[in-house]
């Protein structure tokens, strides 16, 4: 499988499951899961990601006959609608992956934890030969939010863990264009550190490896807003801008139509500016 990120992408968010932190982004049955796979490629998605664990801070643990359930529920809705849609699974178990790629072929593979949970994930996906989404998160989704001491900053540290990393996952075997990077916006991060992120993402994007860029209604919006994730739609696009400024390649969005109508307005803006 070989992404085009000639120019940004839509990655959209297919959640099968009752707990994700933004209500309006849960589905429960296949026809649901139908329906949003059938709109977010008409509204400009190039890429959906199916995710049956959710991982906002504090989510419960699944169980992994349960998160495959829900995937594979996923995985033969978006199949339904085309057998070449580009469909990402975000998990971090490789026993998920594996079932995945055999049972319905190649898929991207968008790991929250970089491959720090699962030891054998890194094998797996080198053995697959698939592309993999590595995110910077520490701890797991029910203890990442008292992990927020960072030294030297947290764009250093940041980058600095991914240059560890890469070096990983090349010497696991994965290729060096199957690899992005997620900086991992409100996972073991501060309010005030998902902004310093946000100002330094241009040092994670000239690394040479594709940026994928989570900020879609996430709680450094709403929070600082003092509202609620239904209300933080225009926060999204503002910095789904910025993110684009500093050079991501593929945003991962609820919103699909307001994401591609940014990409869109960026492009006609940088073609402008030339």
């Amino acid at each position: 499988m070989k992404l085009d990120l000639s120019a940004p992408q839509v990655m959209a968010i297919v959640n099968v499951t009752p707990d994700s932190f933004f209500a309006d982004s849960r589905t429960f049955c296949a026809d649901a899961i139908v329906r949003r796979v059938e709109n977010a490629l008409a509204e400009g998605a190039s890429m959906l990601d199916i995710g049956g664990y959710s991982s906002r801070p504090g989510a419960a643990e699944v169980p992994v006959e349960e998160e495959w359930r829900r995937v594979a529920m996923g995985l033969d809705a978006v199949r339904c609608v085309g057998a070449q849609v580009l469909v990402s699974v975000d998990t971090f178990r490789s026993e998920i992956v594996a079932r995945a790629v055999e049972r319905f072929g190649e898929v991207i593979v968008n790991d929250i934890s970089a491959g720090e949970l699962d030891e054998r994930m890194l094998p797996i996906v080198a053995h697959y030969g698939v592309p993999y989404v590595a995110m910077h998160m520490k701890g797991t989704p029910q203890t990442m939010q008292s992990m927020t001491d960072y030294r030297g900053g947290i764009v250093d540290a940041v980058t600095d863990y991914f240059r560890a990393r890469t070096a990983d996952l090349l010497s696991a075997g994965i290729r060096r264009e199957n690899i992005l990077l997620d900086p991992g916006f409100g996972f073991a991060k501060t309010l005030e550190q998902n902004y310093e992120l946000l100002s330094g993402l241009h040092r994670l994007c000239e690394t040479g490896y594709p940026v994928l860029a989570g900020v879609s209604r996430k709680s450094m919006i709403w929070r600082a807003l003092d509202a609620k994730p239904a209300d933080a739609l225009a926060g999204t696009v503002a910095l789904e801008w910025e993110c684009l400024r500093q050079g991501a390649a593929i945003l991962r969005a609820h919103d699909v139509r307001a994401a591609a109508d940014t990409i869109r307005l960026f492009g006609i803006y940088k073609g402008v500016g030339k």
